[in-house]
């Protein structure tokens, strides 16, 4: 059947069972989804006359070793109740060549945990055709909360397949079979994924020893060894209700508290044909050569010699730790923003940035989809640290989406990439690459949004979907808030729900989701850092609402300007009134840089003219330019030391009481003098 109506089929079929199920699927899909070890209550099954996904693996024989499994665990009694399902069954055979590997014979032989994990491990609590099937990791994780890596090649007939996990992959004549709680994807080997630690998991690849070894010499290994706060109890907290604008919604605290790790290592072979080394020291000696320059005052002191590796300030450490980030990015295709949603790929490259380990520092996270830009890169691939346009040429380093097959590549807490080169904090990324206009979707600004798989959360297609009133299923994915204390760096009143809302294609949000106060709040974060010392401005971007309220700006804990009013936009008389035009393409250049400067005037810009949202239920798009409601509004131009912690506070003033106060927190820019501080007559900063 071809994928697509399969597809339609397949959601008709899904509608159709939604208006007879009612309330008894709402409750069975949410005590199924804040808890994979839950199984649902046998009240809450329901039988339906086509063939369920139990039915499918009982009428297949090739399968029966893994339908045996997840009998013995009770998942079968899951498979045969309503709801949206992809299982990745492996064959018999399969099987077979699994048990041997161990010295078994039989799956008998097997504990319950052990099958257990290996039924989780097949089964993804969301629907994928091959054609959803994108390089890089499936958007939701398995039912063992591992993500299952995705690549494309042929099987041994030549036919286009999907691998998975690197050596797996789905059967080219049994793909994409529809049942009535989902899809079935029979595969040629068992998925199996790492128990153990990032490091540890790197340590298993010959092929990087030098890293590996200098992780370990710095003790840089031993933070690789944080995971999950034991002590974090999600029901503790209850469950928040908000109206946003016109949406009624609700939001849970996070499921969990884990601390994870990505990190970017070249291998032994390039270090050694690209620069000559072999060793812990010429690696040590290389560090010299590239932190030396940014950071003098180490040159003469004690800790800069092969002896002090240990110390944080040491130019091995600083390498080191310049190739880690504090979270855990879950896939190559989530480095950079999700499926390029609400990003204009034809204009600008989708960019995400990221702090490191090393203190104080960023990276620039770029997926080149600019043909003009292009260079000798590569379209579509991933690059850390790239600035290639009028001024620059910079190409940046390329991140490999998967290592050898024969090698894991994620663990519990993160996963590696290879690297085409060195990454270097060095004179060029501080003064060039990262001497830009750096935005930053709040989602971002803060590692736990991404390592516990609440950024960018969507199921079902719940990118186009609306959920019903106070939806309190998930079915399309997951509102979050966070209390005082989840959060690094963050600071929460009492009085303030902080809340993540899931992405949607036709919100008016950049990367599609958005972060709100409500409440009688008072917020205090730590912003991203500068990469050098000078004069910044800060801005917020945002979509004003009438039901939104007003705050008030500290930097510092000094207070910035007059009070903002989320309710005003751009066409309200005390910023552009009847000088506001919608059409700005049709605008000549000297017009568009006087736009400009009437607004920046009075401290704002238009929205992003390189992000968009849909028209609900359409593939028209609106530019967030053109809007006057979709606006970045200037916090403050001040001068920043880039060695220190810096705070933003956002503390509410406005007259509205109690849950009925919102502000959109959508992302954020640090713009840096070089680029806000154009004055010249005809000349604008880009719009983009």
């Amino acid at each position: 059947m071809h994928t697509n109506d399969m597809t339609t089929q397949r959601n008709n079929r899904l509608r159709g069972m939604l208006k007879v199920l009612g309330a008894a699927c709402i409750m069975l899909q949410a005590a199924t989804f804040f808890s994979c070890s839950d199984e649902p209550d046998s009240e809450h099954f329901y039988t339906f006359k086509g063939q369920m996904m139990s039915e499918y693996l009982y009428s297949h024989e090739q399968f029966s070793q893994f339908t045996a499994l997840a009998e013995r665990t009770g998942m079968m009694k899951l498979l045969a109740t309503y709801g949206a399902y992809t299982c990745f069954p492996p064959t018999n055979e399969a099987v077979d060549v699994f048990l041997q590997k161990r010295g078994l014979s039989s799956i008998d032989q097997l504990s319950w945990e052990d099958c257990d994990t290996l039924v989780r491990t097949h089964l993804v609590d969301n629907i994928y055709t091959t054609a959803d099937m994108d390089d890089g990791v499936l958007s939701t994780a398995n039912m063992n909360r591992r993500y299952i890596e995705v690549t494309h090649g042929t099987d041994e007939n030549g036919n286009a397949v999907v691998f998975l996990n690197g050596t797996s992959h789905i059967i080219f004549t049994l793909q994409d079979d529809s049942v009535e709680n989902g899809i079935v994807q029979p595969i040629t080997e068992v998925l199996e994924s790492s128990n153990r630690m990032i490091i540890d998991v790197m340590k298993l690849n010959p092929n990087i020893s030098l890293f590996v070894q200098a992780f370990e010499a710095t003790g840089l290994r031993d933070s690789f060894y944080q995971f999950k706060d034991a002590t974090w109890d999600p029901d503790e907290y209850t469950r928040y209700r908000y109206i946003s604008h016109v949406n009624k919604e609700t939001a849970t605290v996070p499921d969990e508290k884990r601390t994870g790790f990505t990190v970017f290592t070249p291998t032994d072979e390039l270090l050694r044909t690209k620069y000559g080394i072999t060793t812990l020291e010429g690696l040590y000696q290389k560090a010299c050569e590239i932190y030396d320059p940014i950071y003098p005052e180490d040159a003469g002191a004690a800790y800069h010699d092969f002896n002090h590796i240990k110390d944080r300030r040491n130019p091995l450490f600083r390498l080191l730790a310049y190739h880690v980030l504090t979270r855990d990015a879950k896939g190559w295709n989530y480095l950079t923003p999700y499926k390029d949603v609400g990003i204009l790929t034809t204009v600008m490259n989708p960019v995400d940035w990221y702090e490191t380990m090393l203190p104080h520092t960023l990276m620039k996270f770029e997926r080149l989809t600019v043909r003009k830009w292009a260079g000798g890169s590569t379209v579509g691939q991933r690059y850390i640290n790239r600035r290639y346009d009028d001024l620059f040429q910079i190409p940046g380093t390329m991140i490999q989406p998967t290592v050898e097959t024969e090698y894991k590549q994620d663990a519990l807490n993160g996963r590696y990439f290879y690297v085409d080169d060195l990454l270097a904090f060095d004179e060029t990324t501080r003064d060039i690459v990262l001497n830009d206009r750096i935005r930053m979707d709040f989602s971002t600004i803060f590692p736990e949004l991404m390592t516990n798989d609440i950024r960018l959360n969507e199921r079902n297609g719940g990118m186009k979907q609306q959920d019903p009133d106070y939806d309190e299923t998930g079915k399309f994915g997951r509102n979050y808030y966070f209390p005082n204390g989840y959060l690094k760096g963050v600071t929460i009143n009492e009085g303030c729900h902080f809340v993540y809302r899931r992405p949607h294609d036709y919100y008016d949000s950049y990367e599609g989701d958005e972060m709100n106060l409500f409440g009688d709040f008072d917020i205090t974060f730590k912003i991203p850092p500068v990469p050098y010392e000078g004069e910044w401005q800060l801005r917020l971007g945002f979509a004003a609402e009438g039901t939104r309220g007003v705050a008030q700006f500290y930097f510092d804990e000094v207070p910035q300007g007059i009070p903002l009013d989320m309710t005003k936009q751009l066409n309200d008389p005390s910023i552009l009134g009847a000088d506001w035009k919608a059409d700005y393409n049709s605008m000549s250049t000297v017009d568009l840089s006087t736009d400009q400067k009437v607004l920046k005037n009075k401290g704002y810009y238009r929205g992003a003219a390189g992000g968009y949202r849909y028209a609900q239920g359409s593939t028209q798009q609106t530019i967030f330019a053109t809007q006057p409601h979709t606006i970045r509004m200037v916090i403050c131009t001040t001068h920043i030391d880039p060695s220190q912690d810096h705070f933003l506070r956002i503390r509410c003033v406005s007259a509205k009481q109690g849950n009925d106060n919102e502000f959109m927190l959508d992302y954020l820019e640090l713009v840096p003098k070089s680029v806000y501080g154009v004055t010249d007559e005809g000349e604008m900063e880009s719009m983009l």
